[in-house]
């Protein structure tokens, strides 16, 4: 029964890694005491453990280098945030004083125990609405899985190749993971992918950084179905707070402890993307969006890098494509005349007509660029503005948003952001742009010089240029580095 056993698992551990490095021999000793696992939990277990001797493509890892450096960038200029600021204020009062595991919280010099600090670093990376996004998984992967590579290497001395390869990984799994479960299951269940994705990224990147086994990457992976969490209403939050801890803080924190866990001796069901009652066979995952397959299709061969995409502007992805289009238009405008702006999108236009959190509200967007004749870092966040800017008011009443079922993507393709954008002046003259997409989006990413400029300019008011470019510098040769932990240093103010 055992030789049965062990033929069967080496089938499956085939499944979409082939060329991943053989089983170590403990890995196959305890594997052969274990029931047989299926063909998924196997593969991304074969995948997980060998990703740190694993050749990938050196166009995989450029994509990690760019979006490492872009989270940084997002890390430096949110620092000072109020979501980054309290969850600082939380990490600090929990474990401040820790002597043991004590890590610094990413874009500060402070230091907490490492959970609390990468909670805290994670909410930090997403303080505002311009880190990367994954609009096919909805899920914003940079801040909880390059927070906790990070993190993971200062505490255990491990190098900056280490760190660019746990990314990789990450990635991955955070962009599979809901696309397999389907977005139209997590939304009908009121389940935030964006939420679920980062804990599995998180998981799957502290599980490559600190070379849990083969044969106990199942364990990981089913602490982080436990722990896989976090609701739609975020839609609703004002402040960017619960948002930020449902994008980043949370799943950094939860996939990060089922790393431990696990390294800790913890075990669980090993097989859960695959038993027939497991997490992964749940009925509300298997409504007419599931695609179970995508989980490990290609594994090992393409990335979700290529499906990631930046943010050119600090605002929320949906919205680029309108303010993009509205100030492609500001030459020709003249912005104190305006009688009225109209902006038609598809998807969820609505929410960003009527959002409570600026940085979402396209007609609060409209108004600042309307009235400074750009947008500002600042300005796109603040709430306050939104509310008590007496010249904005006014503005917002002139501008709709509306649905335009024509820019709709048909069902099946991939999901692109677009807008129409339409001014009309108080003498008639009208002004009008279609943009189809903004570049840094998966059709049209950004080059690497559009990501290093993007960070700089980010950066250098809080770093300086010098030290800004230092940044740039090491990410670029993120391999040669001896300890990831360099970069946080970097980036510490």
């Amino acid at each position: 029964m055992a030789t049965a056993n062990r033929r069967d698992l080496i089938a499956a551990l085939t499944v979409g890694a082939a060329s991943l490095p053989a089983l170590p021999a403990l890995a196959r000793q305890s594997a052969e005491s274990a029931s047989p696992l299926g063909k998924n939990t196997a593969a991304l277990s074969r995948y997980i453990a060998g990703s740190q001797t694993f050749s990938f493509p050196e166009e995989h890892r450029e994509l990690a280098r760019r979006h490492i450096l872009d989270t940084l960038a997002s890390a430096v200029a949110c620092r000072d945030l109020e979501p980054s600021a309290l969850a600082r204020k939380y990490a600090l009062a929990q474990s401040g004083d820790a002597k043991k595991s004590a890590v610094t919280i990413l874009g500060t010099k402070d230091k907490a125990a490492i959970v609390d600090a990468v909670f805290a670093g994670a909410m930090t990376a997403h303080g505002a609405e311009i880190n990367d996004f994954n609009p096919a998984s909805y899920v914003q992967p940079g801040p909880a899985v390059v927070t906790t590579a990070l993190a993971l290497a200062q505490a255990r001395n491990k190098s900056g190749e280490a760190v660019l390869r746990s990314v990789l990984v990450g990635y991955e799994l955070a962009g599979r993971v809901p696309r397999a479960i389907g977005n139209k299951n997590l939304q009908k269940a009121n389940i935030a992918n964006h939420g679920f994705g980062p804990t599995f990224g998180a998981g799957a990147t502290a599980a490559s950084i600190l070379n849990i086994p083969e044969w106990r990457i199942g364990d990981v992976l089913t602490y982080c179905a436990q722990q896989a969490s976090g609701s739609w209403q975020w839609m609703s939050d004002v402040e960017h707070i619960e948002k930020s801890f449902v994008f980043a803080g949370m799943g950094a924190r939860n996939g990060l402890q089922a790393a431990l866990m696990v390294e800790a001796g913890f075990t669980g069901v090993r097989n859960s993307f695959d038993l027939p009652n497991g997490w992964f066979r749940s009925p509300i995952f298997r409504g007419e969006s599931s695609n179970p397959d995508y989980l490990i299709e290609r594994l090992g061969e393409r990335t979700e890098l290529h499906e990631t995409a930046y943010k050119r502007y600090p605002v929320g992805g949906p919205t680029q494509p309108a303010v993009d289009g509205l100030l492609k238009l500001l030459p020709k405008i003249d912005r104190g005349k305006v009688a009225s702006v109209t902006i038609s999108m598809p998807g969820r236009w609505d929410a960003f007509r009527n959002a409570e959190m600026p940085a979402l509200n396209l007609r609060y967007l409209s108004s600042i660029i309307l009235i400074d004749g750009r947008l500002d870092f600042v300005s796109a966040q603040s709430l306050k503005r939104m509310h008590g800017d007496a010249a904005v008011k006014t503005l917002m009443q002139k501008v709709e948003v509306v649905h335009d079922p024509a820019q709709e993507h048909a069902e099946g393709t991939a999901r692109t952001e677009s807008a129409r954008v339409v001014v009309v002046q108080e003498d008639g003259r009208r002004h009008e742009i279609f943009v189809p997409w903004v570049a840094g989006f998966p059709s049209h990413p950004m080059s690497k010089q559009d990501v290093e400029a993007k960070a700089l300019e980010l950066m250098t008011p809080l770093l300086g240029a010098g030290r800004s470019r230092d940044v740039v510098a090491a990410v670029w040769d993120i391999s040669a580095l001896r300890s990831g932990g360099e970069l946080v240093a970097l980036v510490a103010r």
